[in-house]
């Protein structure tokens, strides 16, 4: 068994959508898996999708996502706002009770890889002190091979491993970018294509993706 650590190149990409996506199957496939929310500015209903997908209706909500800011802004921003500080430590010991406690943990990340956090610290810090294996999620559009291969890169500068990448198809409409995106991205970034979703596809086999 292996945990993840699920990006997005940028916002909208559909991170929480694939994190649920795969919950499910596992949960289908009788994994003890449990999806884990570190930081939520606005509300919480991507940390009540990800314990519904995980099958753990009754899961302390804390547990899944142990930093809640009602602002709606990047995490920096709304934790000024509210007078308050987001603790590197307290992220990381939230992922690791989790994974002491279930098989399996996905992590759904707070924003994309230079999301700040705090005075000098980011999403980029959370990643390299967990120390997971990468999953980057792509709208699957103009400009996604670009941003994937930003994101790779900027992973790979911290020594983490990038396990791959799965394009997620937002928009009902399709383009020659839509359509080649996966060639394109797979030779520019030396990364396998884990998935491609179609619009409104909520199903994937987390066997495929995860390798167990």
């Amino acid at each position: 068994m292996q945990n993840f650590y699920i990006i997005g190149t940028d916002s909208g990409a559909g991170v929480t959508y694939v994190t649920c996506a795969l919950l499910r199957d596992l949960a289908a496939r009788g994994m003890d898996a449990m999806g884990y929310k570190p930081v939520a500015c606005g509300d919480r209903k991507e940390a009540r999708e990800i314990r519904t997908a995980s099958g753990q209706e009754n899961y302390r909500l804390e547990a899944i996502n142990p930093v809640y800011l009602r602002t709606l802004a990047e995490p920096n921003v709304a934790a000024e706002f509210e007078h308050k500080s987001i603790s590197l430590a307290e992220l990381v010991q939230g992922y690791e009770q989790l994974a002491s406690a279930h098989h399996i943990v996905l992590t759904d990340s707070c924003g994309g890889w230079e999301t700040p956090l705090g005075a000098g610290v980011s999403v980029a810090h959370l990643a390299e002190a967990m120390a997971l294996p990468v999953i980057i999620v792509a709208n699957n559009r103009p400009g996604a091979a670009s941003l994937v291969k930003l994101t790779a890169d900027a992973i790979r500068s911290r020594g983490l491993k990038c396990h791959g990448v799965i394009l997620n198809h937002i928009s009902e409409e399709w383009s020659t970018a839509s359509v080649t995106n996966a060639h394109v991205i797979s030779e520019l970034c030396n990364l396998p294509i884990l998935a491609e979703l179609i619009h409104g596809q909520d199903e994937l086999d987390s066997c495929e993706i995860l390798g167990f």
